[in-house]
């Protein structure tokens, strides 16, 4: 008997067998593809979710040290005289000049002026003859005295006389009012002795006042200096207390030297007298001058806020000259401790600028502050903070009141690990 073989499927059933397969196939890799983005993106809303940023930080320092301020300040010369003739004549010897160095006493001009000398001899020989009028009114007053003695014994005579009828009561009469007379005589002389005394004692006034002016004939230096300026020569004609024009010299005292400095605001109430300066000079590198506060304005200028302060800075060698620019640097204690703030830690936004602290239970609280002086990278705070706060450099935009965050060490060891976190 022969075998038959097995029919194939007809081509469709397999066609439509493939399909099926293949769709099954297809389904199957997009739900998987499905499942696995949804997946996916539950794992980034959960890392999302407990994400916990790590960020750089710093602790607020509270100092208590003096504060290192420097200005700019201006030196000036101790002590400015600017001479001015006191008599008139001519120059007659100049013995200074620009630069030079004179000690108080030192001779600087000689002035020639006759017509004072003559006005004096004048006024000395005036003075002699009040001196002479005084002889002459005190010898009347001694000669009045001598006369009313010798009207009162005659008085005294002619009134006994005539009492006794030995003489009459004219000649009586006429002694007493000869003894009246001489009386007066005596006042009136005494008078004259006062008004010659007078005249004598304005003459006198006249004679010192005409030697003091000569003896402005020479100029001599006020003090110890340098004359820094000369406005006349020999055989200038010089006027008395013409005090409108060029000074005949100007010295001025540079072994001891004033700084001005103009001190603001912020570190005025810090300034006291014998609070001690380091000064240097741009031109002088190396070398630091220290001085003192010696004075100051009390008040400060409303324009600039700012109150003058001079520094006394010794200078027996002349290093320092008048008018230079100088940097004054001061260490100001301070009033109240203050808190130091990296410039990092600052934050300015809508509602004005904050700092971000971390909590200890690693939450971050935003608090107002306000800046009292900018050191550049640091700033020192007015208010906000009490010191030993831990601050958040370089907030992130996003962070916000209330998150959670993760401390970087300053410096760390082995990468940026965590010292401490904590999730929302």
């Amino acid at each position: 008997m022969r075998e038959t073989s097995k029919a194939p499927p007809p081509p469709r059933k397999r066609i439509a067998v493939y399909v099926l397969v293949g769709a099954a196939l297809l389904l199957g890799l997009g739900g998987y593809q499905h499942w696995k983005t949804y997946a996916d993106a539950r794992e980034t809303q959960r890392q999302q979710e407990d994400f916990v940023p790590r960020v750089r930080t710093a602790v607020a320092q509270k100092v208590n040290s003096p504060v290192n301020l420097t200005l700019p300040g201006q030196t000036e010369a101790f002590d400015v005289a600017n001479l001015y003739p006191r008599a008139t004549g001519y120059v007659a010897k100049r013995l200074v000049d620009i630069g030079s160095r004179v000690k108080q006493g030192d001779l600087l001009l000689k002035i020639a002026a006759p017509d004072l000398d003559q006005q004096l001899a004048q006024a000395v020989a005036q003075l002699g003859q009040n001196q002479a009028a005084v002889l002459q009114a005190q010898a009347q007053v001694r000669s009045a005295t001598a006369n009313t003695k010798l009207a009162h014994i005659t008085r005294y005579r002619e009134t006994t006389l005539a009492g006794q009828g030995w003489e009459t009561k004219q000649n009586a009469d006429n002694a007493t009012a000869n003894y009246e007379v001489q009386t007066a005589g005596i006042a009136n002389a005494e008078a004259g002795v006062a008004v010659a005394l007078a005249n004598l004692k304005a003459q006198q006034a006249t004679v010192d006042r005409l030697r003091e002016l000569k003896s402005f004939e020479q100029v001599v230096a006020p003090f110890n200096g340098v004359i820094t300026a000369r406005n006349i020569a020999t055989g200038d004609l010089l006027t008395q207390d013409n005090n409108s024009g060029s000074p005949m010299f100007t010295i001025a005292r540079d072994d001891m030297l004033r700084i001005s400095v103009y001190v603001p605001q912020s570190a005025a109430t810090g300034i006291h007298d014998g609070l001690a300066a380091q000064i240097t000079v741009p031109e002088l590198p190396g070398r630091i001058f220290t001085g003192k506060v010696a004075r100051s304005s009390i008040a400060l200028r409303s324009a600039s806020r700012s109150m003058l302060v001079e520094v006394d800075v010794p200078n027996p060698d002349g290093t320092l000259r008048p008018g230079l620019y100088v940097d004054v640097a001061f260490s100001i204690p301070r009033q109240v401790p203050g808190i130091v703030v990296p410039d990092e830690s600052l934050v300015f936004d809508t509602r004005g600028l904050q700092v971000a602290t971390v909590e200890p239970d690693s939450t971050v609280r935003f608090r107002s502050v306000s800046i009292y002086r900018d050191f550049g990278t640091t700033a020192e705070l007015r208010d906000g903070l009490q010191g030993g706060e831990t601050l958040i450099l370089s907030p992130p935009v996003e962070l916000a009141d209330g998150d959670k965050v993760q401390e970087m060490d300053p410096a760390p060891q082995h990468g940026n690990t965590p010292r401490r976190t904590a999730r929302r």
